[in-house]
């Protein structure tokens, strides 16, 4: 599809949200993996300009949920209502008449993902993700949503025919599967599903968004905890780590005394897939250093339970 294609396409996707628009440029925005992500810029009726991202999911996710355009607008706007930092939804679409894939058109903003954090920003991301799980389910409509104590049953049930022993995936399948069901001390809460730094734009110093929330799901709060904790210490280091996990522990009441199972299965996120996240050799034999030491403390924690 050429770029002249695409201006057409985007300026009839313009057309449904702000009629008399005119599409001033379109260019794709880089980092995305999951979903094509392009930008707009347009010149409104009033000779205003606005921003918006066309988000189109790929085909993985549109596999594993044919909904997830709709799904994803529809909490996008139960987050956005309640204040959180997210984008707002503007549109979604699931015609096929513009493009072939549903897609949904969101709030463009400023800011970028930062991979040299200073203490206080670690500080903010425990606190952001804090407020995500502060949101009360019972008030939400969140049926829509998978379950992640599913999601876990499912991962943990289905052991692949060859295992990455380079990351102990054997031993911790093991483990997960003498233990069997988790059973939840927490009340179930939205969760982002991949709250890590490449999902959070900054600016000036300040969180500004939480984005991509394809893998949003409700379960338990220490699933995201896990999840997050080990993407800090492959960018950021074990003092970040700790600091994270302290800060979050500080500003909530949640039930700690699982998340060595959660730690072990977030853990089970990058076998057979570590050399693919890796930027280059180097940080991948970083990044495996550091998921040593994550299970070790792990299995360590449950030992001493």
């Amino acid at each position: 599809m050429n770029a002249a294609v695409n201006n057409q396409k985007f300026e009839q996707v313009i057309q449904k949200i702000t009629p008399q628009s005119t599409l001033l440029r379109a260019w794709e925005l880089k980092g995305g993996v999951s979903a094509q992500m392009i930008a707009l810029e347009i010149e409104q009726p009033d000779r205003q300009t606005k921003r918006m991202i066309v988000r189109r999911h790929g085909a993985v996710d549109l596999e594993n949920n044919p909904q997830i355009a709709a799904d994803e607008f529809k909490l996008l706007h139960m987050l956005h209502s309640a204040g959180l930092t997210t984008p707002a939804p503007y549109y979604v679409d699931q015609s096929g008449d513009i493009f072939p894939t549903p897609y949904i058109v969101i709030e463009y903003i400023e800011g970028a993902p930062e991979f040299a954090l200073a203490p206080e920003y670690i500080q903010q991301l425990a606190t952001q993700l804090a407020r995500i799980h502060a949101l009360d389910c019972s008030k939400l409509d969140a049926a829509f949503l998978p379950q992640q104590a599913q999601r876990f049953s499912k991962k943990v049930g289905e052991r692949p025919t060859k295992l990455d022993e380079s990351l102990d995936e054997g031993r911790i399948r093991d483990t997960l599967e003498a233990i069997g069901p988790v059973s939840q001390h927490n009340p179930s809460v939205v969760l982002h599903g991949d709250f890590w730094p490449g999902n959070i734009l900054w600016k000036n110093g300040q969180l500004v968004a939480v984005i991509d929330w394809e893998d949003a799901a409700v379960g338990d709060p220490l699933a995201d905890v896990a999840n997050t904790r080990l993407e800090i210490l492959w960018a950021f280091g074990i003092n970040a780590m700790n600091s994270f996990t302290q800060h979050y522990q500080l500003i909530t009441s949640i039930d700690f005394t699982n998340l060595p199972i959660w730690d072990l299965f977030a853990a089970l996120r990058p076998a057979s897939k570590l050399s693919e996240w890796a930027a280059d050799d180097v940080s991948e034999q970083r990044m495996r250093a550091r998921h040593r030491l994550f299970i070790t403390q792990a299995f360590e924690k449950l030992s001493a339970a």
